[in-house]
């Protein structure tokens, strides 16, 4: 048994070292680096690993919030990150959609066993299974539906595409049967959103306005460009481009205490009404990931804290993606060393 473990280890440090030539170094060296010992040094090493900028949020239970940031807020202009500048959050919005599925399930306006057909007969036939598909399936990304950002026609004109997103995952194979398999797709939520349209007679973004923002007290989040001023929001760049991607509009933006305050009522369950909590079912953390824009918010219930991660860098390869999972892993190591102390 001894040998075999030697032999085990051998390979794993082999595979380990064999696997680093395919690996881009600055992901080797992000993650060997000592570990700093405060977070503000940590979010200043991002910066040098090539981010343009970045802001950090922390909410541990006892302490004031603290909030962190380098780099850039616009680059062409040289304005320093600014920690309260609104920031396009992208798929983190989906957590705000399923809680306001949950409160409609709560109040008998929907129900999680639904099927897409119900809802859109006319969908039958043109996404295949669309009379199984459920809500439930939907929210947890279950469905089997294709994603149409991962159609390549999509981003061919990805501004105008926008407006007609799902047509490019209709009369595509399912993933997979459903409930028999996970995978993330962003044609879920955009046909979550229009049922809840359907089923409030209004726009969802009221809903969640009235129902979540309000009771929070977030009144740094938003749903669109429109709703705002653009020099409070934080440029957006994309490896290898010089244009700042900040004019696209991409749905919500919030800053990254907003987002922290309801990452915090969501865990803690404060966000939820009676009977809501039971029913929720979906994720607790999410991230975010638009043209110039990378978002991760997560809560460590070990340490009881919240941390809201905004990078304005992106890239094709998925590097810099990569490369900001590191810094908040980091990000959180130093939070639990410093709280140990």
């Amino acid at each position: 048994m001894k040998n075999t473990r030697q032999i085990l280890r051998i390979l794993f440090i082999a595979v380990s070292i064999g696997s680093l030539f395919f690996v881009p170094w600055i992901l080797v060296k992000a993650w060997v680096l000592p570990l700093p010992d405060t977070v503000q040094e940590q979010v200043d090493e991002a910066i040098g690993h090539g981010f343009d900028g970045m802001i950090v949020y922390v909410d541990e239970t006892g302490k004031p919030p603290a909030f962190y940031s380098s780099g850039w807020n616009d680059r062409e202009r040289k304005i320093p990150a600014n920690p309260k500048s609104l920031f396009k959050i992208a798929s983190i919005s989906k957590l705000y959609v399923a809680v306001s599925v949950t409160k409609l399930v709560k109040d008998k306006r929907m129900s999680l066993d639904e099927k897409l057909s119900d809802y859109f007969p006319e969908l039958v036939g043109r996404i295949e299974n669309a009379d199984k598909i459920t809500l439930r399936m939907m929210v947890q990304h279950r469905s089997g539906i294709p994603n149409f950002t991962d159609n390549p026609a999509y981003w061919e004109n990805e501004q105008e595409n926008g407006k007609k997103a799902l047509e490019f995952a209709l009369d595509l194979p399912a993933s997979f049967e459903p409930d028999k398999g996970y995978e993330y797709s962003n044609t879920n939520y955009l046909l979550l959103r229009n049922i809840l349209d359907k089923v409030l007679g209004y726009n969802h973004h009221e809903y969640i306005r009235e129902n979540i923002l309000i009771p929070l007290k977030l009144n740094n989040t938003y749903f669109s460009l429109n709703e705002v001023d653009l020099d409070n929001v934080m440029s957006g760049y994309y490896v290898g481009y010089d244009e700042d991607f900040k004019e696209r509009d991409y749905g919500m933006l919030a800053t990254a205490e907003d987002v922290g305050i309801f990452l915090r009522a969501l865990n803690d369950g404060s966000v939820f009404n009676e009977g809501e909590q039971e029913i929720y079912p979906y994720k607790y953390n999410h991230g975010g990931l638009v043209v110039g824009y990378q978002s991760l918010a997560e809560y460590h219930e070990d340490i009881d804290a919240v941390v809201v991660q905004f990078i304005n860098t992106t890239d094709f390869e998925g590097y810099e993606w990569n490369l900001s999972e590191i810094v908040i892993n980091r990000i959180v190591k130093i939070i639990r060393n410093n709280k140990a102390l």
